[in-house]
């Protein structure tokens, strides 16, 4: 399945979330992504059936191998394009936004290239 941006999402908030909680659950999903149940109930659906996120037996959500993948690059693309941008003198809260939108849409050779600038200049 070629994952989608809004997938990308889903699984980075899972990601997010299993940080800060010992257990994530769909409501969690809801909250983080300010959407509806509805909504996340199909699109965690979608996930489980390709294979990227586990619900066990208490309903709690698992990055599966491939969905904790996707989830750790956009979460280093969001992170490091997130830095930059506040270094850069963006507010805090629209360089989170504006990150959460540039990280689906770079090509991996030119994130790799942006990584490797902000490494050695910027971090």
């Amino acid at each position: 399945m070629l994952i989608l941006e809004s997938g990308e999402d889903y699984l980075e908030s899972i990601l997010k979330l299993s940080e800060e909680k010992d257990a994530v659950h769909a409501i969690d999903v809801v909250n983080d992504l300010g959407l509806s149940k509805p909504s996340v109930s199909i699109m965690l659906k979608k996930l489980k059936a390709n294979g990227y996120v586990d619900i066990d037996d208490n309903n709690h959500l698992h990055l599966t191998k491939s969905g904790k993948e996707i989830a750790e690059r956009i979460y280093e693309r969001h992170k490091i394009l997130t830095d930059i941008l506040r270094k850069l003198g963006v507010d805090e809260k629209i360089a989170e936004e504006d990150a959460c939108k540039i990280e689906h849409d770079l090509s991996k050779e030119t994130f790799d290239v942006i990584k490797k600038y902000y490494n050695k200049n910027l971090k």
